[in-house]
């Protein structure tokens, strides 16, 4: 692969997917699209390159994304933002949307649905104190592979091991063979859908509560302002945003502030309080 075929595949991937490789960042694209080679049986990283440049190749471009993209995940992953979810803002919206009783959540790169599905969880438990309540958890990637499996809620003893009290494994998944499936009510709660953050995404919203979390750090500085940006345009007045733990708006955006009493947790700024409250899409 010479300089100039990897430059075109930075550019290739940050027009498609927002990825910004580095400069030091071959060894990765070697790593991950070496399974990408072999299943389109190309003698190199050279030729690969030069079918996505035709414009001709789909579903070969579609596969090097995917293959770019990190979809590492887990359940309850890094424990503070369920902890938030559950200690403070499901306490919040109860008392502040009491009157509508509904309360919408947006899982923004939900990759293989551990983070939407550990909320879903959350609620199921929280249940008898929420009756008549309707609740949306709209959960979005930019990998139809990994939304397929999120869909079918199927994983490995890996998988469930990580992050995932037993109590719960008991109490909402099946065995099945040496796999584990979550349950079809806790399915059922989850709306998965595809979706590019470079694309218009209004037609999702508004939102009460997103969950953005270990995305923005493979952006550049002007796209993690933009997703921002039209994030916040999205959360209603009161809303709610958690990030990863490395990742910040400070710097970023003034259209959200941080909440200085907990980590990763913000909120509209006051002058950015007018959400445009677009119609609900489609489910």
């Amino acid at each position: 692969m010479t300089e100039a075929e990897f430059e075109a595949l930075r550019v290739f991937l940050k027009a498609r997917s927002g990825l910004a490789l580095s400069q030091d960042k071959r060894y990765l694209v070697e790593s991950r699209l070496s399974s990408v080679c072999t299943r389109y049986k190309f003698e190199s990283l050279s030729h690969l390159i030069r079918e996505i440049r035709t414009g001709r190749a789909m579903a070969l471009e579609k596969a090097t994304i995917e293959a770019m993209t990190t979809n590492e995940t887990f359940f309850f992953r890094d424990k503070t933002p369920f902890d938030l979810f559950q200690d403070v803002l499901l306490p919040k919206y109860l008392k502040e949307r009491a009157a509508s009783r509904r309360l919408r959540i947006w899982c923004a790169a939900a990759s293989s649905g551990q983070e939407p599905y550990s909320l879903a969880m959350i609620l199921k438990e929280a249940s008898a104190r929420m009756p008549g309540w309707h609740i949306d958890i709209v959960a979005s990637d930019i990998s139809t592979d990994v939304l397929e499996k999120a869909k079918a809620g199927v994983y490995n003893q890996f998988e469930v091991q990580r992050g995932l009290p037993i109590r719960l494994l008991v109490k909402y998944f099946t065995q099945v063979g040496e796999q584990w499936q979550i349950s079809p009510e806790i399915r059922a709660m989850v709306d998965f859908r595809y979706l590019n953050l470079l694309d218009d995404f209004s037609r999702l919203g508004p939102f009460d509560i997103v969950y953005c979390r270990n995305v923005l750090i493979y952006f550049d500085a002007a796209l993690k302002a933009d997703v921002l940006r039209r994030i916040a345009n999205l959360m209603a007045a009161d809303g709610s945003l958690l990030l990863g733990a490395s990742e910040t708006v400070l710097g970023v955006t003034d259209a959200l502030t941080l909440d200085p009493a907990h980590r990763g947790l913000y909120t509209k700024t006051p002058l950015a309080r007018t959400p445009k409250m677009v119609a609900i899409g489609a489910r």
